[in-house]
């Protein structure tokens, strides 16, 4: 790999920066030479930038029988970047019955099967649960090869919570359905990170914080390409701004999560009245805490409470 020569401080560098690329050929190198057991392999990929592949990633593509894809035309500017010669077959919902027979059976011949989505981590929003789903009842080993993900690239980037979240994917594009899944997730004690086509990015957001509530949010836009950008403030302000502007590009929305409900000391004992009768102390304090969202140790108080005033 050759790079135009620099001057002063930065030629100072060229040493390590030789060890580092020599040392990545030689990771490469080992990775290639080890044999490749059959086996179905769930590839993550670039969600963007094409230098964020795995040499892991990059040893199993290059020696793959064949490589399924969402779009066989996309996935051949990553391959071909990278000059993996792989067969490729296309793998996508309107196919997805007979690709998984393909596939499946393709393992069992004994080849190697690799899966990529379009970018990113395979099944995310993309088909594949039902390919991975059977090829474990048929005993068939599947393994995961970790990388790129562009939920967790929002999420971490985003600065709302990272100790809990959940991934929800698209909402409904109909307005009805779309407040009817919010509603749904209203309550989830956790970070949401969801998926939206650029086009009703604003009217999503209208009806997150009208159902949400208007919780912090971060949009997340072109994640890791050359026009990368992030907006963070609040749903109803970003609802409005983005009634402003259109939107391109691939686009996730990071919205924070629901606030706990005040619970009272009356409401908690009304339900360990009704647990009671039915399970140990320690058994409804852990049982309730989980219902209320409120801490085992303030149920139990409360029960032990409750039974010294009824002796």
């Amino acid at each position: 790999m050759s790079r135009e020569p620099r001057g002063g401080d930065q030629e100072q560098e060229r040493p390590a920066e030789r060890a580092l690329i020599r040392r990545a050929e030689e990771a490469l190198d080992d990775l290639l030479a080890a044999p490749l057991a059959p086996g179905l392999y769930l590839v993550a990929t670039p969600i963007g930038n094409l230098a964020d592949i795995t040499l892991r990633a990059l040893s199993v593509l290059a020696r793959a029988d064949v490589i399924y894809c969402e779009d066989t035309r996309h996935s051949a500017k990553l391959l071909n970047h990278y000059c993996i010669t792989a067969k490729m077959q296309p793998f996508h919902e309107h196919n997805e019955d007979r690709a998984i027979e393909r596939a499946l059976g393709d393992v069992e011949a004994g080849k190697c099967i690799a899966v990529i989505s379009d970018a990113g981590t395979p099944l995310l929003s993309d088909p594949g649960f039902r390919l991975v789903r059977t090829a474990a009842e048929r005993g068939i080993p599947v393994i995961s090869i970790p990388g790129p993900s562009a939920a967790l690239t929002a999420l971490t980037t985003s600065g709302l919570p990272t100790d809990a979240f959940l991934f929800a994917g698209f909402l409904p594009p109909k307005q009805a359905a779309r407040r009817t899944r919010l509603a749904e997730l209203a309550q989830v004690p956790a970070t949401l990170v969801l998926y939206e086509a650029p086009h009703r990015v604003a009217e999503a957001l209208a009806d997150m914080a009208d159902v949400l509530g208007d919780r912090p949010a971060v949009i997340a836009r072109e994640l890791t390409k050359l026009h990368e950008n992030t907006v963070r403030g609040t749903l109803r302000t970003l609802a409005e701004a983005g009634a402003k502007e259109t939107l391109k590009g691939e686009i996730a929305i990071v919205v924070g999560p629901a606030k706990p409900q005040s619970v009272s000391d009356d409401a908690i004992e009304a339900r360990l009245l009704e647990a009671l009768g039915a399970m140990s102390l320690k058994d409804a304090a852990k049982s309730i805490a989980l219902e209320l969202n409120v801490s085992k140790a303030r149920v139990y108080a409360l029960g032990v409470k409750m039974k010294d005033r009824s002796s």
